[in-house]
């Protein structure tokens, strides 16, 4: 392989919308230059090793290090990329983040013909390759930040009650998942079984879930650990949260109800949680960064920042029946959502969950918690979308769903955007249900 050249330092912008990158098809995609998200690929003739998305090819960083691309500018290059993981370059922290993406950006840009030759011969097409799950999930944290949908779930589940918990608008609430469930986009679901009590009966049965739902959800992935009985300041999160990806936190409502009293979601959450195969890193997100709403009360000070921490994101859910796959037909898109007025922001979720001093690990995950938004059609999951099943949705193909029926495919989307930014798409996150 040629010797890829580089350049002096690693300071650089890579997020400036004028920016141009010679791969075809990439300018204009949502994998544009300015986006350069990482994951996890195989190929036949190479074993699982790091990549970047650009347009419809993959940049093997593997390759790249090996060719002496990263030479004088990421140490140890070759053990961070040649790896079925992203744990090890996270855990390698925001400078050299910002190196490795300073120096693929200006591989991959317009306008230096010896760089472009060298760093096509690490390009592959993304068609000839197998995505994997693109980091190792050490713990797996899910919130209720949503203030829209914490509302409409009081309304729907608690009828003639407060629609919020008294603690609700004083700190992010969450829950510990299961780690070792979560699976990358389009690994199939598999409908759980437990224990519930049927509307009407006496006594719960065991059996299949009826009522399984969607979860829109935005997550973070931790890059850096964390010191045991050292909280994260929020002034510090930046330097331990490495990108985000989309991910669905599959629920069953049936199982979920009647095991959380007086705890918290169990096997009702615990069977699947998809996340995208794409991490997008937060260098890429700077443009659409947004100040989180106004909070009041007042939150306490570990909880105050100055920062934006808001994301501007576009979200959507796509539904697709058995019908609409035998047809031909694409997914129904259920829902359209934005994600910058979630009540609680990524800084405030890790400032709280280590203010008691737990520490973080390189690969946790934390989401966000379904994301809802205040008119019909922008609610983040079946629960609210039908209002617990009442209203069915009308499908294409003429069918309806209050939940989600064995053959049915869900897709997430993201993006964001416009008004003279760049384009980008997250990692879409597929599954499908299927009977066990």
């Amino acid at each position: 392989m040629s010797m890829i050249p580089h350049a002096n330092g690693s300071a650089d912008d890579t997020t400036g919308a004028d920016l141009r990158s010679w791969v075809e098809g990439a300018d204009g995609s949502g994998f544009c230059i300015q986006h350069l998200p990482y994951g996890v690929f195989t190929k036949a003739d190479r074993s699982p090793r790091v990549g970047v998305a650009i347009g419809d090819a993959i940049l093997d960083l593997a390759a790249v290090a090996a060719a002496g691309g990263f030479a004088d500018a990421v140490p140890d290059a070759q053990a961070l990329f040649a790896t079925d993981r992203l744990n090890p370059f996270m855990a390698a922290g925001p400078s050299v983040w910002q190196a490795t993406r300073a120096r693929v950006s200006r591989l991959l840009r317009a306008g230096a013909p010896d760089a472009h030759r060298a760093a096509a011969e690490a390009l592959i097409p993304r068609s000839e390759t197998t995505m994997r799950m693109p980091f190792e999930v050490a713990d797996y944290v899910d919130f209720f930040s949503s203030l829209d949908h914490a509302s409409n779930a009081g309304r729907l589940l608690r009828p003639g009650a407060a629609t919020l918990s008294p603690n609700w608008r004083h700190l992010p609430v969450g829950y510990h998942g299961r780690a070792g469930t979560v699976v990358p986009s389009g690994t199939p679901v598999i409908r759980p079984h437990g224990q519930r009590r049927p509307p009407g009966a006496e006594a719960p049965v065991c059996g299949p879930s009826r009522r399984l739902d969607v979860e829109l959800e935005v997550g973070f992935v931790i890059g850096p650990p964390s010191t045991l009985g050292g909280p994260v300041p929020i002034e510090h999160v930046g330097e331990h949260i490495f990108g985000i990806a989309l991910v669905n936190d599959w629920s069953a409502r049936d199982i979920q109800g009647w095991e959380s009293q007086p705890l918290g979601p169990f096997l009702g959450k615990s069977f699947a949680t998809s996340v995208s195969v794409w991490v997008t890193p937060l260098a890429a997100l700077e443009p659409f960064r947004v100040p989180g709403p106004v909070q009041e009360p007042p939150v306490l000070d570990y909880l105050r920042t100055d920062h934006p921490w808001g994301l501007d994101l576009c979200l959507e859910i796509g539904l697709r029946s058995p019908g609409m796959v035998a047809g031909g037909a694409p997914h129904d898109v259920i829902s359209r959502t934005g994600f910058a007025g979630m009540y609680w922001t990524m800084a405030q979720q890790l400032a709280h969950a280590t203010v008691n001093g737990a520490s973080v690990r390189t690969g946790d995950l934390f989401a966000s918690g379904t994301v809802s938004g205040p008119v019909r059609g922008s609610e983040g999951c079946l629960l609210e979308l039908t209002r617990a099943g009442r209203e069915p949705l009308p499908l294409s193909d003429g069918s309806t769903r209050a939940f989600l029926e064995d053959g049915d495919e869900v897709v997430l989307r993201g993006s964001c955007g416009g008004n003279g930014r760049p384009h980008l798409e997250l990692g879409e996150v597929h599954g499908k249900v299927m009977a066990r």
